[in-house]
C-alpha cells in the first residue's frame, strides 16, 4: 500500500511541483503576535494627539511599548488601533495587549501599507477589574530618581521603597474619565459550559445552565431541573456589603445584586418578593410563589425601582392566566381620558363582595318620579282643611325634604365613574 506523505515535506513537494513559492506562503502565514504594554490611549477629543491620528476615528488608539522596554522616551512611542470595530473594550494604561500587523486604510494606494492592531487585554491576573503590570525597569528608575542628593553624598546607592504609590491606570493624559481602582470587585465563578461577559465594575451577562455542584460556590438556581437546562442572568452591581477580598469569586444573588434580569427554563429562583399579596385572586388561580416556581420558563426583573415607559405607542400586558398587581402601600391608576374595566364579574372591595352596583341614571329617574308624587301628596295634605294640625305639620316637613332632594338630583351621580 502506498504511503501518503504529509507535513512540511509534503507541502514543500507540492509547492515545488506546481512552481509556487513556499517562502512567500510561509511569510504570509507568519502573523506574529507581539505582547506590548499600553502607555496611553485616546478616548475623547481632549487628548493632545486626537486630531493627529484621525479625530473621531482615533478613538481607541493606544500608544505602547514592548515588554521589558528600558527606554523612558514617551515622545516617540508607536500606536496601534483596535481590531474589533463592533466590540469596544479599551485597555487601561499598564495593561498588556497582543499586537499584529494587517493592512490599513491606505492599502488601496500602497499595497504594503500596514499598521498594528491590538486584541483585548491579556489576563495576567485573571480578573475583570484590571490586569495591569507596570514596567518594572522604568518603575525602579523612577524610584531611584526620587533619591535626595544628601542620600547620595552619604554613600547610599540603593533606593529603599517604604511606600508603594498607586498604579497609574490613566496615563499622562486622562481621557474618557478616570479609572478608580477598587479592591472589592469580585469576579463571577463559572460553571461547566458557561459563557460569561464581565465588566470591570461588577456587571455581567451569564449564558449558563443548570449545573448541580456540591462546591463552596454553588449557584442558587440548580436545585430543580436537569443539568444543561439553559439560563441567562444579566446583573448590574454586586452586593454593596461584599466583605471577601476582590480576588475571591462570587455567584449572582438576585436578592442582593443591585439590578438583575433572569431568563429561566426550569430553574427555581429564590426571589424574596416585596409583596406577595394574592388576596385579590381566587384560590383556584392563585399563582405559585416565585421561589417555588419551576413549571415553565419565566423572566424575572428585580431592582430598587422599575420604570416602564413607552414614548410613541403602548405598554401591553397579556397573560394566559393571571395578572396580579400588589403593593405594600398604594396602587394608583391615572389617565387623562378614560380607565375601562371589562369583565364578566367586577368585584370592588374584595373577592367576597356580594352587593350589586346600581345603575345611577336609571335608578334616579324612577326615584325622581316617586319623589315628585310624594311632593304632590305632601302639598295636598298641607292644603287639606280636613286634616289635623299634626298631619299638616308632617306634610310640611315631608314637602321640604322632597324639594331639597329634587333640587340636588343632578349631583347624586358621578360624572367620571360609569357602569354598564
Amino acid at each position: 500500500m502506498a504511503t501518503t506523505s504529509k507535513g512540511f515535506a509534503y507541502v514543500q513537494q507540492s509547492n515545488n511541483s506546481t512552481g509556487n513559492n513556499l517562502d512567500f506562503d510561509l511569510e504570509n502565514l507568519d502573523l506574529k503576535l507581539i505582547p506590548a504594554r499600553v502607555t496611553d490611549i485616546i478616548l475623547d477629543e481632549t487628548h493632545p494627539k486626537f486630531q493627529k491620528y484621525g479625530s473621531w476615528s482615533s478613538i481607541g488608539t493606544i500608544f505602547y511599548e514592548l515588554i521589558n522596554n528600558t527606554s523612558r522616551d514617551k515622545n516617540n512611542q508607536p500606536i496601534a488601533k483596535p481590531f474589533f470595530p463592533q466590540f469596544k473594550s479599551p485597555p487601561l494604561v499598564n495593561e498588556i495587549v497582543l499586537l499584529f500587523q494587517l493592512p490599513d486604510k491606505d492599502m488601496g494606494i500602497n499595497d504594503t501599507s500596514k499598521i498594528y492592531y491590538y486584541l483585548n487585554t491579556v489576563s495576567l491576573w485573571n480578573h475583570p477589574h484590571h490586569n495591569a503590570y507596570p514596567n518594572v525597569y522604568q518603575y525602579s528608575a523612577e524610584q531611584l530618581d526620587r533619591k535626595k542628593p544628601q542620600d547620595v553624598e552619604n554613600g547610599e546607592t540603593k533606593e529603599t521603597i517604604t511606600q508603594t504609590e498607586g498604579l497609574n491606570l490613566d496615563g499622562d493624559h486622562i481621557t474618557g474619565g478616570s479609572f478608580i481602582e477598587k479592591s472589592n470587585i469580585q469576579p463571577l465563578i463559572p460553571f461547566k459550559g458557561d459563557n460569561i461577559i464581565e465588566s470591570r465594575f461588577g456587571s455581567s451577562i451569564r449564558l449558563g445552565n443548570t449545573s448541580k455542584t456540591s462546591t463552596f460556590l454553588s449557584n442558587n438556581w440548580s436545585d430543580s431541573g436537569e443539568n444543561g437546562d439553559p439560563i441567562m442572568v444579566i446583573r448590574n452591581g454586586q452586593p454593596s456589603e461584599t466583605n471577601p477580598p476582590g480576588f475571591v469569586p462570587i455567584v449572582e444573588n438576585i436578592n442582593k445584586d443591585l439590578s438583575s434580569i433572569y431568563l429561566t427554563s426550569k430553574q427555581k429562583i429564590p426571589l424574596l418578593a416585596s409583596s406577595l399579596n394574592f388576596t385579590a385572586i381566587s384560590r383556584d388561580n392563585s399563582p405559585t410563589y416565585p421561589e417555588s416556581y419551576n413549571k415553565n420558563s419565566q423572566i424575572i426583573l428585580n431592582s430598587g425601582r422599575l420604570f416602564f415607559n413607552s414614548t410613541s405607542d403602548s405598554i401591553l400586558l397579556s397573560s394566559k392566566k393571571v395578572i396580579n398587581l400588589s403593593a405594600e402601600e398604594e396602587i394608583g391608576l391615572a389617565s387623562r381620558k378614560a380607565i375601562t374595566l371589562e369583565s364578566e364579574t367586577i368585584n370592588l372591595g374584595g373577592l367576597n363582595a356580594t352587593q350589586p352596583a346600581i345603575a345611577g341614571d336609571t335608578f334616579l329617574k324612577s326615584l325622581k318620579s316617586l319623589t315628585f308624587a310624594l311632593e304632590a301628596l305632601a302639598n295636598a295634605l298641607n292644603n287639606d282643611p280636613k286634616v289635623g294640625p299634626a298631619t299638616q305639620f308632617a306634610g310640611n316637613i315631608l314637602n321640604e325634604q322632597l324639594k331639597k332632594f329634587n333640587e340636588s338630583y343632578d349631583s347624586f351621580t358621578s360624572k367620571r365613574v360609569k357602569i354598564s
